[in-house]
């Protein structure tokens, strides 16, 4: 009998590239799959655009509307405590998957052992163009992550116990990196090199916000990590 996986996707007023990404969780090969779509209080009219495109697709999916807009993290941390699969894969709303992503990456996760593992993947621009490639790497430590975090959080699969245990912040940016440096202190996180994601780019994503990132890096290195105030 296959594990089932559950998919969560947070969306918050961006639905420019929603029907790329859910097509491709729709259109993987491994189909023991629940899809969590967590719309976390944006405005009427996207609700309305959500709800049509949903209509269109398959039953499988579940729509949970959060009642006032509490970010992205707190979405997902919502959204993996309603799942019922064995493993949780986080994908945001503008990243797309290959077609075979998560049937590789469990048969990847099994065979190893792992109970957490991230893969390779390409980066994109608005148009779908590739104009960057992030390689993962086969071990990450605590203190390899230290370093870099180079984790695409749409790329990593996670069973549902583990990540309950180790749920992301509240920060803007980097609210999964705390998680990851918790769970590294125990356990070494495991990559596959097989370039199974499209990340996309684009402008105005808070991905791309550098004070921010560095405003929220300080934060965990310092309040979390209990690092002195010239480490963090």
């Amino acid at each position: 009998m296959t594990s089932k996986i559950s998919v969560i996707i947070p969306c918050y007023n961006n639905f420019i590239f929603f029907k790329k990404c859910i097509s491709s969780v729709i259109n993987q090969t491994y189909k023991n799959i629940e899809i969590i779509i967590i719309f976390d209080a944006g405005s009427k009219k996207d609700l309305r655009n959500l709800k049509s495109i949903l209509k269109k697709k398959q039953k499988k999916i579940k729509l949970v509307i959060n009642s006032k807009n509490i970010g992205a993290g707190l979405s997902r941390n919502k959204a993996a405590r309603l799942a019922k699969g064995k493993y949780i894969a986080f994908l945001d709303s503008d990243d797309v998957w290959k077609r075979n992503k998560l049937k590789h990456q469990l048969a990847f996760m099994e065979k190893k052992k792992v109970t957490i593992s991230h893969t390779s993947y390409y980066i994109i621009d608005e148009n779908d163009v590739k104009i960057g490639s992030q390689i993962a790497k086969y071990k990450q430590t605590y203190f390899d992550l230290l370093n870099s975090c180079d984790i695409g959080l749409s790329s990593l699969m996670i069973e549902k116990s583990l990540f309950l245990k180790n749920k992301f912040t509240s920060n803007k940016t980097k609210e999964d990196y705390a998680s990851w440096l918790k769970i590294a202190k125990k356990i070494d996180i495991y990559g596959l090199d097989k370039h199974l994601l499209l990340w996309r780019k684009t402008k105005n994503s808070l991905s791309s916000n550098t004070i921010q990132k560095i405003v929220d890096a300080f934060d965990i290195y310092f309040r979390k990590e209990r690092f002195n105030f010239f480490n963090s």
